[in-house]
């Protein structure tokens, strides 16, 4: 069950109107790695979880927080909108700046959310849920997490060195310390989950069904062999079940493949016209 609090859990406040920055503050709310994703990412594992316990209540805890976060940068653009030019194209194009500022900043915060914040990022692309990743297996999704929050993190970071307002930057400081916060606690949990199942890989097939001969194989597929000096070719395997071994020639172990033709009716290129000769017969060919 959710209730709304009506105070922010931080200010959201700049020190002037900017509506080509309230654009560019779209992607960190409706982006990929924005924070409709990671919220609904979060409450999504979290309810998925078969079971009560510390995994699932950190989860909802920290999913419940990101709406948190949704509300703030809602609040943040609304307030950057404040005050957006309300001039014809015509004029705008008699006033550089008035032009630059129309030319910069999403028309659909004028004609479609009425200055206000949008599920979208900063093309104006709307929030999917495919963003977001709740497979069920903890070790897995947790990992994915850690991404979701550097991506996040390294977008926010970049977008408080494209604005001066301390407004703004207040608020995003306030985002990135929590960025900083859930990529540690996601790294902790990963940690914690490997050393209970005394795995990397994540449990979800059995060892001894894999091709074990080349489960931790390096085939070089570039030029030179720079990727043999990696912690990845050669000693012992991160999870402790094997031995990484580096392959500089690898070789196609099984043979070309040779499809027979489609039937008929459904109309592809017969193989008479892919073969490589140019004088072997077709159809009206003797």
């Amino acid at each position: 069950m959710f209730y709304n609090v009506k105070e922010l859990q931080y200010h959201a406040k700049p020190e002037r109107p900017d509506p080509i920055f309230a654009r560019k503050l779209q992607e960190v709310l409706g982006g990929q790695w924005g924070e409709i994703s990671v919220a609904m990412q979060y409450l999504f594992q979290g309810w998925n979880t078969r079971g009560d316990g510390k995994y699932k209540d950190l989860l909802m805890d920290t999913g419940t927080e990101e709406l948190a976060h949704v509300e703030m940068l809602a609040t943040m653009i609304a307030r950057l909108l404040d005050g957006a030019p309300d001039v014809e194209l015509e004029d705008a194009a008699k006033d550089p700046m008035v032009a630059a500022i129309l030319g910069g900043m999403n028309p659909q915060h004028a004609i479609v959310s009425g200055l206000g914040a949008m599920p979208a990022d900063s093309n104006g692309n709307r929030w999917t849920a495919n963003y977001i990743i709740a497979s069920g297996n903890l070790l897995a999704d947790f990992r994915m997490n850690l991404t979701a929050e550097s991506q996040g993190r390294l977008q926010v970071a970049r977008l408080y060195e494209m604005t001066n307002d301390r407004g703004v930057r207040d608020m995003l400081s306030w985002l990135l310390a929590r960025d900083t916060m859930h990529q540690n606690q996601w790294y902790a949990a990963i940690r914690e989950l490997e050393e209970k199942e005394n795995i990397v890989v994540p449990s979800t097939f059995p060892r001894e069904l894999e091709k074990q001969e080349v489960a931790y194989t390096l085939f070089n597929f570039s030029m030179g062999n720079e990727s043999a000096a990696g912690r990845w070719a050669h000693g012992p395997s991160m999870d402790g079940c094997g031995t990484f071994n580096y392959v500089e020639d690898p070789i196609a172990l099984a043979p070309a493949p040779k499809l027979q033709p489609a039937p008929p009716y459904i109309y592809n290129t017969p193989l008479w016209a892919l073969r490589k000769s140019d004088d072997l017969p077709g159809p009206n060919m003797q």
